[in-house]
């Protein structure tokens, strides 16, 4: 059986669709066995359920150096 560790990983390759077949099933064996980490798994799928609804979107490359550049220049005053 795998780690919680291990299985915290897998469920957030999981989350992002990374993961491979057999680590899906060592998840869920591990799952079955460990009621924390269900509670975790359960949390995480919770998480990007709401994420997926909110239609978040992250900054552009263009965007993230624009605001670094801007938090240099408030931070040098």
């Amino acid at each position: 059986m795998i780690s919680c560790e291990k299985a915290a990983l897998i469920c957030n390759k999981t989350q992002y669709r990374e993961a491979t077949f057999m680590e899906k099933m060592k998840l869920r064996l591990h799952l079955f066995m460990c009621k924390a980490c269900a509670g975790f798994s359960s949390k995480n799928a919770q998480l990007t359920t709401l994420c997926e609804k909110a239609h978040l979107k992250g900054l552009s490359e263009k965007e993230k150096l624009k605001m670094k550049q801007e938090l240099l220049k408030n931070n040098q005053r």
